[in-house]
């Protein structure tokens, strides 16, 4: 019911539910629904998640220009998880022309939070010599 009446954290975890197949049967379509009511009215887990969803193609068609205009959005307001998925758009070129300063600034920013992952693969870029 608080999805329904525009709660963002509840739509966002609905789309989770749909999207993990948590307690409802797992679809990608209805969890992309739900993260989009979430993420335009600017919730940044949903924005990442459904920037997720266009990343892999999973009930929307794959896009990568379309995940990384939702994962800028919820890196934008500090989210680690969308920061490390920018870093890794520019590092690969997915979505983005392919920029290695700008893959590691938004790595930076999700190891100065305290992702692990982010924090690694900094340093490999780092001991690449391409930071």
């Amino acid at each position: 019911m608080a999805a329904e009446q525009g709660h963002t954290d509840a739509q966002t975890n609905l789309g989770n539910l749909y999207d993990n197949g948590q307690g409802l049967t797992q679809n990608q379509t209805e969890a992309a629904k739900w993260y989009r009511m979430a993420a335009e009215q600017g919730n940044a887990d949903a924005q990442n998640n459904l920037g997720t969803l266009y990343s892999m193609g999973l009930g929307v068609p794959q896009n990568k220009y379309e995940a990384a205009r939702w994962y800028h959005m919820a890196a934008a307001q500090g989210n680690a998880v969308a920061q490390l998925n920018l870093g890794e758009l520019y590092s690969k070129g997915k979505g983005f022309p392919q920029n290695k300063t700008e893959a590691a600034k938004w790595y930076r920013m999700a190891a100065e939070q305290g992702d692990a992952t982010a924090q690694a693969t900094l340093n490999a870029l780092s001991d690449d010599g391409q930071q």
